[in-house]
């Protein structure tokens, strides 16, 4: 059983085929999908797909490239959607220091009022720490949640080792199978196996085999049997540690019914 840690499943690129994707899943032994929401405006669609989908598990928060957009009373619309909608998580929230053009102060503000909140609700966080880690382990350091998944991670050993030390796991999928990624390939083989989760954040960061194509969960074995060779286990090994460690980062994934 494979536990998808991150995926959009809702994002128009799954329109046309939802149904087909997530059955692509479930035939390769994807049990959980996460899907965690980017802005106030797609917590409805986040909070349908999980109903629709009873292997999908919701988060709520609204991503640092969308800060842009967000207003203040968004906040208040995401408090009153944790009350009403049950999540595994708060996300997917962070910093990015990436795109160009951006508000870092308003990234800032919106990534620790959430923090804040996930306090509040007493639930873990999907971090988004792209070119941010540094600045991300800062603000955790101030304000301590119930640990999470540092989404996508790709920062240093020492850096890794921060989060962990926090109580956090982190997420490897689809860029750690480009073989240039060697200073990823290398974290991905040496971490404690206990730290690593799997995650595909379909529809993007395809694996190597997809040729920049659209990602999907259902290539999560496949990036599984990746991991496994770096780190010389077999799959079923892999695959079962990774699944113990979804559950531990994301204790209500194991809460039945629960989108219904």
């Amino acid at each position: 059983m494979l536990v998808d840690t991150h995926c959009h499943l809702d994002a128009a690129e799954f329109d046309a085929d939802r149904d087909a994707v997530a059955a692509r899943a479930a035939a390769a032994g994807v049990a959980t999908i996460v899907v965690p929401a980017v802005e106030r405006a797609n917590f409805g669609a986040v909070a349908s797909i999980c109903r629709e989908f009873p292997q999908c598990r919701p988060a709520y928060g609204i991503h640092p490239l969308f800060v842009d957009r967000a207003k203040e009373e968004d906040l208040d619309a995401l408090r009153e959607t944790l009350r009403r909608e049950p999540a595994v998580a708060i996300g997917e929230i962070g910093l990015d220091a990436f795109v160009e053009p951006r508000d870092d102060k308003s990234q800032s503000w919106w990534y620790a009022s959430q923090l804040k909140l996930a306090r509040e609700f007493d639930l873990p966080v999907l971090l988004h720490v792209r070119r941010a880690v540094d600045a991300i382990l800062k603000e955790l350091r101030r304000i301590a949640v119930a640990g999470g998944i540092a989404h996508a991670f790709n920062g240093s050993r020492q850096q890794a080792d921060e989060f962990i030390k926090l109580g956090f796991k982190l997420g490897f999928g689809g860029a750690m199978t480009h073989p240039r990624a060697t200073r990823l390939r290398e974290l991905a083989a040496t971490l404690p196996l206990e730290a690593i989760v799997l995650e595909t954040d379909a529809p993007d960061i395809p694996p190597e085999w997809l040729n920049r194509g659209r990602n999907e969960p259902g290539e999560l074995l496949r990036i599984a049997g990746v991991l496994a060779a770096l780190r010389g286990i077999p799959t079923d090994v892999l695959v079962t540690a990774t699944t113990m460690n979804a559950f531990a980062a994301l204790p209500r994934l194991e809460m039945g019914s629960y989108c219904h």
